[in-house]
């Protein structure tokens, strides 16, 4: 008896799972015969991608309205810091034309010609860079048949980068401030100090690494900000006086822990040279 029920109980499950197998079977080959979908499975589809249209439009116009809502803010906000710009750098030149103006009448009534910061340019193009001299030198398309003399400074993008070393007719060699060689021309350079105080020194290196001029023989132990602009000297007489070098980056002490160590983020990218000016002084 025991074993009747037990074979029927095997013939079940063997039923169920041939049943099973064969539904199976059966769903999959009808999906891959079946072109379409049922027909409520397509009245549903329909209705679900009619209610995405009607939520997504008004929605990807709210956005889209958000969006330049947003962008005519930041317009806005652009154009008036540009007009701010523009009305600061006219009232600028309308007072350097006012200084330079009042400057020729005191020189004309004092008598005085010339000084250190009265200089022509002369523009050049770089046209020679060689790998092996990268950091200590450039030639220029400029020479002594345009005015060029050995000695004059030379600058790119508003900063100083060199000194003119050598002079032919129609192209010079220019020593860049990025050359280290002990023997490299240095600049007698100037800053303002806390309270006002001038402070002259030398440009005597430069750290590749980070960089950074070096101004050393410093002659005064004024407190310097970080950020404080330098400039020529013109002490010599051969280089213009104001002549823009770069900003204070930080300070710091000579070999001997005495004097102050400056040092100086160039205004001016030495590796990216290609358009010179060789300021000249007015004789």
């Amino acid at each position: 008896m025991h074993k009747f029920f037990s074979n029927r109980r095997l013939v079940f499950i063997v039923v169920v799972l041939v049943l099973a197998f064969g539904l199976m079977g059966g769903s999959v080959a009808l999906r891959k015969r079946r072109a379409t979908p049922p027909l409520i499975q397509q009245f549903g589809n329909d209705v679900v991608g009619i209610a995405n249209d009607i939520v997504a439009v008004p929605v990807n116009a709210v956005h889209n309205g958000l969006a330049s809502f947003s962008d005519l803010l930041n317009t806005y906000s652009e154009n008036r810091k540009l007009k701010q710009q523009v009305s600061d750098l006219a009232q600028v030149k309308v007072r350097d034309e006012t200084l330079a103006h009042e400057n020729k009448q005191l020189k004309k009534e004092l008598k005085v010609n010339h000084t250190m910061t009265d200089y022509s340019t002369i523009n050049a193009a770089v046209i020679t860079r060689s790998p092996s001299s990268w950091q200590k030198q450039i030639i220029i398309n400029k020479g002594q048949t345009s005015g060029v003399k050995k000695d004059m400074p030379v600058m790119s993008a508003g900063g100083l980068v060199g000194r003119v070393v050598e002079v032919n007719q129609t192209n010079s060699k220019v020593e860049l401030l990025s050359d280290t060689s002990e023997s490299a021309n240095r600049f007698a350079i100037q800053l303002d100090g806390e309270g006002g105080k001038t402070i002259n020194g030398i440009i005597t290196g430069y750290d590749s690494e980070t960089n950074e001029l070096v101004m050393g023989q410093v002659t005064s132990k004024a407190k310097v900000k970080k950020g404080t602009k330098v400039t020529t000297s013109g002490l010599g007489g051969i280089t213009p006086k104001g002549l823009y070098v770069g900003k204070v980056s930080r300070i710091g002490k000579d070999d001997y822990g005495l004097a102050q160590k400056i040092y100086i983020k160039p205004a001016a990218d030495f590796n990216d040279v290609n358009i010179v000016t060789v300021p000249e002084l007015n004789s």
